[in-house]
């Protein structure tokens, strides 16, 4: 049974059709990247998933069970989401912010673990020794890796996360990915939106890529990120080179005397 299922998603917001036929399962122990332009659907579908926006037509399972059957609060103890923006207007403390991920469990017997649980989850996400500090006062990455550490101290079975990694230096992208997949392999069901293929590529046991609010392509990093897909996709030519055994994605830019960069490669594969 899967973690999280969607079948035949189809929303419609402010007259304008998002997503189309949408079909998308995860199992338990699997992480999949949803990639593709801007535009394309991918955090409406995590929204979608997390209930957060109902669909026009389809339906989601959570756990074997359709999503609008469960209350906020048990849903909460099946699945957390990151968003990609967040809502805090008021000075909370970071340890405060990563503590709210524990609010499902309030007077249950897990409740008795929160500050063992918190203390990990801020360990994980290199936000311990800001525990202090008021969350609008930390830079974009900062607020990113608090809001992945409550997301994690939710201790669910499911995991949505939107665009984790976007405002964050390539040592943190790597870091909270590298928690991501761990997270898979101790079971836990992830989807992670990204915009960076190549970390998808590296990280994600699939790839969903989304163009136009369908999918255009499923399956395994090697097989899905092809250049040809990805040229006709993102309407940018891109090479698709192999790295230490993972896919790399890489632009192709036109040489110029204002952009010296480039090459009879480049130059053949823009005609």
């Amino acid at each position: 049974m899967s973690a999280i299922e969607a079948r035949g998603i189809e929303v419609v917001l402010g007259g304008n059709q998002v997503l189309r036929g949408v079909d998308l399962a995860v199992e338990p122990g699997e992480l999949v990247a949803l990639v593709g332009p801007n535009g394309a659907g991918k955090s409406t579908l995590l929204s979608v998933l997390s209930g957060d926006v109902a669909a026009t037509a389809g339906s989601v399972d959570l756990d074997g069970r359709p999503l609008a059957s469960y209350s906020a609060r048990a849903a909460a103890r099946q699945r957390a989401v990151q968003l990609q923006h967040q809502g805090l207007a008021f000075g909370f403390r970071v340890h405060d912010v990563v503590m709210m991920g524990r609010s499902p469990w309030y007077r249950t017997p897990r409740s008795a673990d929160d500050e063992d649980v918190v203390a990990d989850a801020m360990r994980r996400t290199d936000v311990g020794h800001m525990a202090e500090r008021s969350f609008p006062t930390l830079s974009g990455g900062e607020q990113a890796r608090t809001s992945f550490a409550r997301a994690l101290a939710q201790q669910t079975p499911v995991l949505l996360l939107d665009e984790p990694t976007a405002a964050m230096d390539i040592r943190h992208q790597e870091a909270v990915l590298e928690v991501a997949r761990t997270l898979a392999r101790e079971g836990v069901a992830v989807v992670v939106v990204l915009h960076d293929l190549s970390l998808a590529a590296a990280y994600a046991d699939r790839i969903c890529v989304l163009s136009s609010g369908t999918v255009r392509a499923e399956g395994p990093p090697a097989e899905v990120l092809t250049s040809s897909l990805l040229t006709d996709v993102y309407q940018h030519p891109v090479e698709v080179l192999v790295h230490d055994g993972y896919p790399v994605v890489v632009p192709v830019r036109r040489r110029s005397p204002e952009n010296p960069v480039g090459g009879p490669v480049v130059e053949e594969a823009l005609r």
